[in-house]
């Protein structure tokens, strides 16, 4: 892509260039919801024929079809033109100079435009597929993906595609590039895959991470070096495994741009959903990127990007989704050890974030950043010795994980438990070497006008500002701006460390030599000795009980909430006393005013 954010402001209004970051999301977001809200409005056509959960088999691929129908409006006679007179000269050829004068990576001979099939009632089921069937091929591929010949089959015997198509073809359908911007587009993507998702009783947030959380992950990938990347300018490759309509990318892409308005990127992504994969490859070859590096398929058991490594990874995978059906390919790998992808360990079978994590670390370049979303179980589940465990001391014991911020609840549209991104990296500056920077941002947040779904909270500027603040200060320290506050600690990796000892001792039931001893275990912090541990906590009390040597395992365990909690002392029983006085003359009062 060749200056994006160019092309963004040249897609933008001049009052619209000189609002904040912030005034212009708010403006942006609530654009995005009412085309959203008119486009999805158009499923009221369908009504009888299909049912609520189905609306989005119609409405999303009419959506992508309209949207490469009015970006090529301008340029369709044009193309048109060109394809007469390639045909006049016998050319075999000619795809390099339809998309020359499409002005676009993809475009369409039909003689009819979407406008145009309505001229035709009688005819409008074939001709709308000889319209479809005449894109270039790349498009082609796009439409497939949504198997829509069969729901076009369905409106034509129906009578309702007509009034579908009519629908799409009105003023406040219209998707060209001067009313909506290639990002813009994508949120609306991603704002209609939310309400099909919603309606078919599906994990919005499966497809769908909000933008404000999407711009602190850019942040905090971005932040240690803004300043070298300011001086040296851009050129950088950006993968999320999980892209769903890709706006993760997007919105890199565009914090990249900031930084850098000349930056040479190129995106990458993989999603398994065939609808959500569609709208992002129909949106990369609208933004004029290599679709082609949009991938289908599933990242744990199919993965499209073997022998790749990036220079940033951005991703929201699935939460406590079981890997059960991809066990075969991921065991597989696994026995590859440091060849593979999960050669660290395996998690298990019934969350699969892990492996997401390290299907990430596999694909990052030496100095590459990673911004992951999980949420609390990949902090602590897991006993020493065990999958999980063994995965967080593979990035522990290789200094790549930086930083875990905690983010507060409410911030998403499908789930409103505790979530972290994790910042992970193959380059920390050295003065974060064996070091874990903790963030506590779950109190900086501003309450939405209206919640969305689950969605009850969301980062503005200011929120992402202080945790920014707090990252780039590491230390330990509390920052605060009016009633946000963020808390940051540092910790050696060590901290996240133990051994898991197993010590025997005589039964108070024993009665011979022959008699089994009782066994317990023992969590000792690996930076605490192990014998002086023993004679303070386990002799008092059992003064002939042993190590037994060949049992201790090593774990890993990062107990986020601890390290941020605080103490607050019950009140004396007097204050409770008092209280409780209180309320009961209180009640009283009352009862007599009820009473006369």
């Amino acid at each position: 892509m060749v200056g994006f954010l160019l092309f963004l402001q040249i897609n933008l209004p001049l009052i619209e260039r000189d609002m904040s970051t912030e005034e212009l999301q708010k403006r942006t977001t609530v654009n995005i919801q009412e085309k959203a809200n008119l486009i999805w409005a158009i499923a009221d056509k369908l009504v009888g024929t299909y049912k609520p959960h189905e609306y989005g088999n119609v409405v999303l691929p009419m959506c992508v079809i309209k949207r490469f129908s009015d970006v090529l409006a301008p340029t369709k006679q044009k193309v048109l033109d060109t394809n007469a007179q390639l045909d006049k000269r016998g050319l075999a050829v000619k795809a390099g100079f339809l998309t020359q004068a499409s002005g676009f990576d993809f475009y369409n001979l039909s003689p009819f435009t979407l406008e145009g099939l309505l001229s035709d009632a009688e005819n409008i089921a074939d001709n709308f597929r000889s319209y479809l069937n005449h894109f270039s091929n790349n498009v082609i591929d796009i439409l497939e993906k949504f198997d829509f010949d069969k729901e076009i089959t369905k409106l034509d015997n129906n009578g309702i595609l007509y009034n579908v198509i009519q629908e799409f073809c009105s003023k406040k359908a219209y998707m060209g590039l001067d009313a909506i911007t290639a990002v813009d587009m994508g949120y609306i993507f991603e704002e209609l895959v939310r309400k099909f998702s919603e309606s078919y009783d599906e994990q919005a947030g499966a497809h769908f991470t909000a933008r404000d959380i999407i711009y602190l992950m850019a942040e905090l990938l971005v932040a240690p070096k803004k300043a070298h990347l300011q001086d040296e300018g851009i050129t950088a490759t950006m993968y999320d495994m999980a892209m769903g309509t890709s706006q993760m990318l997007d919105c890199l892409s565009e914090k990249l741009h900031e930084i850098d308005p000349d930056a040479n990127l190129t995106e990458f992504g993989q999603e398994l959903n065939e609808q959500t994969f569609a709208i992002a490859k129909a949106n990369m070859l609208i933004k004029g990127g290599d679709a082609e590096n949009m991938k289908h398929g599933n990242t744990l058991s199919n993965d499209q990007f073997e022998g790749f490594t990036f220079d940033y990874i951005i991703s929201n995978p699935p939460f406590g989704i079981e890997w059960k059906n991809e066990k075969a390919k991921v065991e597989e790998e696994h026995k590859k050890g440091e060849y593979g992808r999960f050669g660290a360990g395996l998690p298990a079978i019934g969350d699969s974030q892990q492996l997401f994590v390290l299907n990430g670390v596999a694909k990052l370049k030496d100095n590459g950043r990673m911004a992951i979303i999980q949420n609390g179980s990949p902090l602590f589940k897991g006993d020493a010795g065990s999958g999980e465990s063994n995965i967080r001391g593979y990035l522990l014991e290789n200094d790549w994980l930086e930083a875990i911020v905690q983010i507060p609840n409410d911030m998403f549209y499908n789930t409103g438990i505790a979530t972290y991104i994790w910042v992970i990296t193959k380059d920390k500056s050295a003065e974060r070497a064996g070091k874990v920077q903790l963030i506590d941002a779950s109190k900086c947040s501003v309450k939405r006008r209206k919640p969305l779904g689950n969605k009850r909270n969301e980062f503005d500027e200011t929120c992402i500002a202080l945790i920014t603040k707090a990252y780039n200060a590491f230390t330990d320290a509390t920052y605060t701006d009016g009633d946000l506050v963020v808390e940051s600690k540092v910790k050696d990796n060590e901290n996240f460390k133990y051994r898991k000892v197993t010590v025997e001792f005589p039964s108070d039931k024993q009665t011979d030599k022959k008699s089994k001893p009782e066994k317990d275990t023992e969590i000792i912090p690996w930076k605490e000795d192990v014998q002086a541990y023993m004679e303070k906590n386990v002799l008092p009390f059992q003064p002939k009980a042993k190590i037994v040597e060949k049992q201790t395992k090593i774990g890993y365990e990062i107990q986020f909430t601890r390290e941020f909690y605080k103490y607050v002392p019950l009140e004396s029983s007097d204050i409770i006393f008092a209280h409780l006085k209180e309320l009961e003359a209180k009640e009283t009062e009352l009862m007599n005013k009820i009473l006369g």
